[in-house]
């Protein structure tokens, strides 16, 4: 049967030769596109979106899509700001979040409670209680002026799969405990300090973490007392999972970029997750009126950052320009760099910041992301070269404070092989015929409690198509056909499990 596929349309409409695709796509930096395109063996179907509710029960669209619908609009209403979203760590509202999760969890069936971080558990024990459990879960916290969607989908569609078992007897019969966890803190927002909850959960917060204050000089132990939970150095200890214990973490996450509403298709399976390095870079000049200091004799920090901040752009957008590789390096760094490197200036100070004053010190921040740690080293390395190079030929001084580094995480084969699997049974079922096309195989940008969780145990992890990409947002949002979408597929997985 011919088709016209979703990826051609998108190709012609968009006025691109579909021969060309590659190298158009990476003379335009479509990076995480270009890769998708590699990775997708057919054509991708342009029916997703079109189902039929009519086709029996198995599809359980009042929980899987209805239900799981409203409670991530009620969880979104659950803010301490007024007028927007936002909950952060053992905030007043995140604590109302962990109890109504909590709610939700008893309603599917599992046995809950709160640790002394305030992550929240809901754990069903299956026909083997001592077998390996498998870990499912997200976070409550947000961003401020936060999405609905970020973190709670993950929660919220897997307790919706849970309670389908539980309807129809079947939660008893899984064949390992499986536990969904709603971890307290991933997003740092009070505390500049990610992946809280599951980084306690992974025995990777150090003791030291404990005394990190926010802007109100509360620790983050105070926070914790506040809510009448007393956490001490013993304690924290033993919030660690016993490796032996875990059979494996999995995620459901909006994929917070625009591949997938791209490409036309609904679910992803994530292959890795980009290692992070963030710096700070502060440049001190000769502070000066702006009026009576002729340029030839200047010391100005603000050129010598607007300068490196070009230097860096052009760097990340073309690393095989500025980097070589010798024996110590592997030639696929290059391919793997041109393919998942992006920068980011997201953060810029001066003082005394006036516009009739030439500043003395200007203050900016650099996000820099790749799946490859040695690349993402050498792009590092570059950067700081050429700046301190910057710097002396504008006699100004530089310093670099590497603020936070994240290794990339690749996740489990045989994990993402049965996620890939469960995607096309849960499809399946929407569209009442098989699906012929590969399911999308993508790299996260962004960071997520699965970076944590695979310090404990192998991690897996499907990402949801969002509209427009947007994420951190207001706008952020999920089609409810693609929430329905993603909780057959999850269903399908658990039951894996039977």
């Amino acid at each position: 049967m011919a088709t016209v596929t979703r990826v051609t349309k998108i190709i012609h409409h968009s006025a691109i030769d579909p021969s060309s695709i590659f190298t158009s796509c990476f003379r335009n930096s479509l990076v995480f596109v270009c890769y998708l395109v590699l990775v997708l063996s057919s054509n991708i179907s342009p029916s997703f979106g079109l189902f039929d509710e009519n086709r029996g029960s198995d599809l359980y669209p009042e929980i899987l899509r209805d239900e799981v619908v409203a409670r991530l609009h009620q969880l979104g209403g659950v803010s301490d700001g007024d007028g927007y979203l936002e909950r952060t760590f053992m905030s007043p509202a995140a604590v109302r979040a962990g109890n109504l999760i909590r709610e939700w969890m008893e309603d599917a069936g599992l046995r809950t409670w709160v640790d002394s971080l305030g992550n929240v558990h809901g754990r069903v024990e299956g026909r083997n209680a001592s077998a390996e459990a498998l870990l499912m879960g997200s976070h409550l916290d947000t961003v401020v002026d936060a999405g609905k969607f970020d973190g709670s989908l993950g929660i919220i569609s897997v307790l919706a799969a849970l309670k389908v078992l539980n309807i129809n007897g079947k939660l008893g019969e899984l064949s390992r405990p499986v536990e969904v966890i709603a971890f307290s803190d991933e997003e740092g927002v009070r505390f500049q300090s990610t992946f809280l909850g599951s980084a306690a959960v992974a025995g990777i917060l150090p003791v030291s973490a404990l005394k990190i204050t926010d802007k109100s000089d509360l620790t983050i132990q105070d926070a914790l007392k506040k809510n009448s939970i007393e956490i001490t150095e013993e304690n924290l200890l033993h919030l660690k999972y016993d490796p032996k214990s875990v059979w494996g973490y999995v995620e459901i996450h909006i994929e917070q970029g625009p591949v997938l509403e791209w490409v036309g298709f609904p679910l992803a399976v994530v292959k890795g997750i980009a290692g992070q390095t963030r710096l700070k870079v502060t440049m001190r000049g000769s502070q000066g009126h702006a009026g009576t200091v002729p340029m030839s004799m200047r010391h100005d920090p603000m050129a010598a950052a607007a300068e490196a901040i070009v230097l860096l752009e052009s760097l990340c957008k073309h690393p095989q320009d500025f980097l070589s590789f010798d024996g110590h390096c592997k030639s696929f760094s290059m391919e793997s760099l041109s393919t998942s490197l992006v920068c980011t200036v997201g953060e810029i100070s001066t003082w005394p910041s006036a516009s009739n004053v030439i500043p003395g010190q200007v203050t900016f921040t650099v996000d820099l992301r790749t799946i490859d740690d040695m690349g993402r080293e050498a792009v590092v390395y570059e950067f700081s070269n050429r700046m301190y190079q910057i710097c002396d030929k504008r006699s100004v001084s530089c310093t670099i404070d590497r603020k936070h580094d994240a290794d990339a995480v690749i996740c489990d084969s045989e994990l993402s092989s049965k996620l890939k699997s469960a995607t096309y049974i849960g499809l399946k079922r929407m569209t009442g015929a098989a699906i012929q096309d590969e399911i999308p195989v993508v790299m996260s940008g962004a960071g997520h409690d699965a970076m944590a969780l695979s310090h404990l145990t192998k991690v897996g992890m499907l990402f949801v198509r969002c509209r427009g990409g947007i994420s951190h947002s207001p706008e952020e949002h999920v089609l409810d056909d693609d929430v329905w979408a993603s909780g057959l597929a999850i269903l399908a997985f658990i039951e894996t499990q039977m």
